[in-house]
C-alpha cells in the first residue's frame, strides 16, 4: 500500500516549504494542500522565474503531477482566481493540474472585513497579528458549522445562502463600530465564484484513498509551521488551523497508518510574522544582518520578519509532536558571514535550566546558548557535500546528535536546483 508523505514547517512558519515541496514533487504523483489559506506564501523559483504559491499547492508547475486542494483548506475564490492566472502567465494551467476537495471552506469578503474589524477592536497586546486575510473568521465559521463549502457554489440556491452569512458577518461589524463597505467586493466575489466552477471538485478522502489504494504515493504539503499550531503551539499568538501532523489525517481524511515520511523544515536560525513569544528573537545588528542576509520579509504580506537564533528547545519539540523521519536545514548560506554562530540549547526559567517548552505562552524564558565558530566561505550555490567546510559539517552534526533525526536535505540558495541530499 502507497504511503502519504508530509512536508512540515518546524517552526514559526516560512521555512522554505514550498520550495522543498517543489523539489519533491517530481518524484510524486500527487501533491496535496490540507490546510491553511491564502495567508501562507510558499515561494517558488525554477528556471529563472519566481511564484508565490497562496491556495496552489507547490506541485502545481511539475507536469503530470495532481494537485489537491483538501477540505481542510480554506478557500478564497478573489485571490484563488488571482493566482490561476498569475500561474498560467507562468506556464502552468491550474484546470490541467488542480482538483479541489468540495468540503474546502469558502473565503467571503465579509470574512476579511471582520478580521480587520477584530483587529481593529482589539485592546492593546491582545492583537494577533493577523495578515488580514479573513483566515480566522473563516474557520471560526467553520467550526459553528455555518461556513459554505467549495461544493455549495453549484447548488442552485447557492446566492441566497451566501447573502444570509454576509449579513450574520455585516451585523457583527457594525456592532464593532468598524467603519467599511460590506458590498464592495460582491461583483468581484461573484465572478470569482463562476471561475471557480470550472475546476473539477471531488470528494476529497475518497480521491486521496483511492489514489493510495491504488499504489500512488502523495506528498502532503502543509503551511505555516509547528509553533503556530492551534492546539500545540504558542497559543493564542497562533492560526486557526492544524499545522502539525494531526492536521494531515483531518484536513485530507486519512488514516495515521497511511503517513509514511514526515519531512521536518527549518531554517538555521529562526523567524517569526506577528505578535507573540520569541525566545531568541534579536533586537540589534545581528538580528538586522539575518533579515538582511536572508530577506527575511513576507511572501505575501511583505512585511519584515523578527529574526533571531536557532530555538533548539522548540525545534525538538516540534519534531517529537510531528514524528519528523527527515530534516530539511533551510538558508544556512545567509550565516556565512557571520563570525560566531549560537544555538538556544535550553531555557532558563528564574533559576532553573530546563528543555521542555513551557505551557505558558507567558513565561518569561531566556536563551541559553551554544557558540559555534562561523564558516566564512560562500556557501550558496554548493551541491558538492566535499566543498562545505569543516565548521559548517561540525555544525549540521551538532544539530543531528541534539535532536536524534538526521537532516536528509540542505538548501543553500532559493532555486529548486541548490539542494544538498544526503543517504
Amino acid at each position: 500500500m502507497a504511503k502519504l508523505d508530509v512536508v512540515l514547517g518546524l517552526q514559526w512558519g516560512d521555512e522554505g516549504k514550498g520550495k522543498i515541496v517543489d523539489v519533491l514533487a517530481g518524484r510524486y504523483p500527487a501533491v496535496a494542500r490540507f490546510q491553511g489559506g491564502p495567508n501562507a506564501g510558499h515561494s517558488l523559483l525554477f528556471e529563472g522565474r519566481h511564484f508565490t504559491a497562496r491556495s496552489l499547492p507547490s506541485g502545481i508547475f511539475r507536469k503530470g503531477c495532481i494537485n489537491l486542494i483538501g477540505g481542510g483548506v480554506v478557500l478564497d475564490p478573489i485571490e484563488f482566481r488571482e493566482e490561476c492566472g498569475q500561474a498560467m502567465e507562468l506556464g502552468a494551467d491550474a484546470r490541467e493540474r488542480l482538483v479541489i476537495s468540495r468540503k474546502a471552506t469558502l473565503i467571503l469578503p465579509t470574512h476579511r472585513l471582520l478580521d480587520a474589524a477584530n483587529e481593529w477592536a482589539a485592546a492593546k497586546g491582545k492583537k494577533i497579528g493577523s495578515t488580514l486575510r479573513g483566515i480566522g473568521p473563516a474557520y471560526t465559521d467553520k467550526i459553528a458549522r455555518v461556513s459554505l463549502r467549495a461544493g455549495d457554489i453549484f447548488r442552485s440556491d447557492f446566492v441566497e445562502m451566501w447573502k444570509a452569512l454576509k449579513a450574520v458577518h455585516v451585523a457583527r461589524i457594525k456592532a464593532i463600530g468598524f467603519e467599511c463597505d460590506p458590498d464592495a467586493a460582491d461583483a468581484e466575489f461573484l465572478e470569482a465564484v463562476a471561475f471557480l466552477r470550472g475546476f473539477r471538485m471531488v470528494n476529497g478522502a475518497y480521491f486521496v484513498n483511492d489514489l493510495l489504494s491504488s499504489g500512488k504515493t502523495m506528498l502532503a504539503e502543509g503551511a505555516q509551521g509547528s509553533m503556530l499550531d492551534v492546539d500545540h503551539g504558542s497559543y493564542p499568538f497562533v492560526t486557526s488551523s492544524s499545522t502539525c501532523i494531526g492536521g494531515v489525517c483531518t484536513g485530507l481524511g486519512v488514516a495515521p497508518g497511511r503517513i509514511g515520511r514526515v519531512f521536518g523544515v527549518f531554517k538555521a536560525y529562526c523567524t517569526r510574522v506577528g505578535e507573540g513569544p520569541f525566545p531568541t528573537e534579536l533586537f540589534d545588528e545581528t538580528g538586522a544582518a539575518i533579515r538582511a542576509a536572508g530577506h527575511e520579509f513576507g511572501a505575501v504580506t511583505g512585511r519584515p520578519r523578527r529574526t533571531g537564533w536557532l530555538d533548539l528547545v522548540a525545534l525538538k519539540y516540534a519534531v517529537m509532536v510531528n514524528g519528523v523521519t527527515d530534516l530539511v536545514m533551510m538558508k544556512a548560506d545567509c550565516l556565512d558571514s557571520f563570525e560566531t554562530i549560537k544555538v538556544c540549547t535550553a531555557y532558563k526559567l528564574g533559576d532553573t535550566v530546563v528543555s521542555e517548552v513551557p505551557a505558558e505562552t507567558d513565561a518569561p524564558v531566556e536563551p541559553v546558548y551554544t557558540e559555534f565558530k562561523g564558516w566564512h566561505c560562500h556557501l550558496q550555490g554548493v551541491t558538492d557535500p566535499a566543498s562545505l567546510p569543516r565548521e559548517f559539517n561540525d555544525y549540521v552534526a551538532f544539530l543531528e546528535k541534539e535532536i536524534g533525526v538526521p537532516i536528509r536535505i540542505v538548501s543553500l540558495g532559493p532555486d529548486r536546483d541548490t539542494i544538498i541530499e544526503y543517504q
